[in-house]
């Protein structure tokens, strides 16, 4: 696991800013466990003209795509070896299986016989051409292998360090042996699940664009395009290292310490890459399909789907070409947050803006309860983060930070009041 040294974050688990969070998922978990105790009906305002809502377009397909920091960074530094970002692994591995556990949390609270949810698992019970049996097993799949990956931080964290006491002494062996077991198998044999989780997450991200796929005369033909798949695909691979910087300086503002540049800058030397293949790619495919007319036709999907291009793509690729922005913290937190919020747009927009079937006879706005069961589910994986940071060796330690990074005296410029009153400048040079 090279020499970088992660240790357990030494902060009081609640405070003022997690005592709020914690209400909110309180409220959201009470209106999940009553939704799956009394039906799905009068908790959402679904009908047979609009089978999904928020909790598929927020909580299942804007919440796989935002896990996507887990394996862009797996293959950044186990595939193609750059060994200098191997600190922002752990942070985002956690985030991945967070966010996939929660993905298969909320699509619980939207399937009707959520109970039935095993069913997949059979071979008798396999339909090889459902879309969503092949989301469903990769998802599944890939979220043990999430797990998997997790387990030589839990091993570094226990090993050596179980003293059980009074009737559960007898236990501390038994734990201590297959810490030890673990430890020797995975190093070995912790190279298959990486490329394993990195294949699965390559599957499922592109088949999530191939379920909208089956609806064409439902689709707006502003993001209807038979290259869905792979924009999604796409899409996903270019907000990972986003999603890592946004956590990274999310996290270090919320445990008061200093914004690892060092490490943020240059990832971000990256995202104009991958934005910008992506950026190509959808305005080839609008060209190609000659869908511009309707991108400028007027209406709430012509404006949705500019805002999505323009403040989630076209506006962040040119802040994160320059590199002064990309040295700000404060601009690179803004550049972060536009592409993190302009992918959750698009698969906001797919799922819910550009779906119109025809013939309804009314709209679809989320209920009350929706809105809470969303928030909560959010508000508890941001507490549970939280917790596992206090309990495992996931951030890096402050000392870790390279000498000669922080010897180098950079100082960023402000592009935001706002985003600078939350990020304070700090030293940090990109290599």
């Amino acid at each position: 696991m090279s020499g970088h040294h992660a240790a357990p974050v030494r902060t009081p688990f609640l405070t003022r800013g997690s005592a709020a969070v914690l209400a909110v998922a309180l409220i959201g978990i009470a209106v999940y466990l009553s939704r799956m105790l009394l039906g799905l009906g009068r908790f959402t305002n679904l009908t047979d003209q609009w089978p999904w809502g928020i909790w598929i377009a927020i909580d299942v397909a804007t919440g796989v795509a935002l896990a996507a920091g887990g394996f862009t960074s797996a293959a950044l530094v186990y595939i193609f070896g750059r060994e200098r970002f191997h600190p922002l692994v752990r942070p985002a591995l956690l985030t991945a299986a967070l966010g996939y556990t929660f993905v298969v949390i909320g699509l619980l609270a939207d399937l009707g016989r959520w109970y039935n949810v095993w069913h997949p698992m059979l071979p008798s019970m396999w339909q090889g051409n459902s879309v969503l049996f092949e989301v469903g097993m990769c998802v599944m799949v890939y979220l043990c292998v999430l797990y998997i990956e997790f387990v030589p931080i839990v091993v570094e964290r226990f090993k050596g360090k179980v003293a059980l006491r009074g009737a559960l002494a007898g236990l501390n062996r038994p734990l201590e042996g297959i810490l030890r077991l673990a430890d020797a198998t995975l190093s070995r044999f912790i190279w298959v699940f990486i490329i394993a989780g990195v294949v699965l997450s390559c599957l499922h991200q592109s088949s999530l664009g191939t379920l909208m796929l089956i609806a064409p005369a439902k689709m707006s033909p502003i993001w209807f395009t038979p290259v869905m798949p792979a924009l999604f695909l796409m899409s996903a691979i270019a907000v990972g290292f986003p999603m890592i910087i946004f956590e990274s300086m999310i996290a270090s503002r919320s445990f008061g310490r200093p914004a690892e540049m060092h490490l943020l800058s240059g990832l971000a030397r990256m995202i104009p890459f991958l934005l910008g293949v992506y950026a190509l790619a959808k305005v080839a495919d609008l060209t190609l399909r000659d869908a511009w007319p309707h991108v400028f036709a007027g209406g709430a999907q012509s404006t949705m789907f500019l805002i999505e291009l323009i403040g989630g793509v076209l506006l962040p690729l040119a802040l994160a070409s320059m590199e002064r922005i990309r040295r700000s913290p404060a601009g690179l937190f803004v550049t972060a947050t536009l592409i993190v919020l302009g992918v959750a747009l698009n698969r906001i927009n797919v799922f819910l803006v550009a779906y119109r079937p025809p013939f309804t006879e009314t709209t679809y706005a989320p209920a009350i309860f929706e809105i809470l069961l969303t928030s909560g589910l959010i508000a508890t994986l941001v507490l549970v983060y939280r917790a596992a940071v206090l309990v495992f060796p996931v951030i890096p330690a402050p000392e870790s930070a390279p000498a000669e990074h922080l010897s180098r005296v950079n100082v960023p410029v402000r592009i935001a009041p706002a985003a600078a009153g939350v990020f304070q400048p700090t030293d940090g040079t990109e290599s």
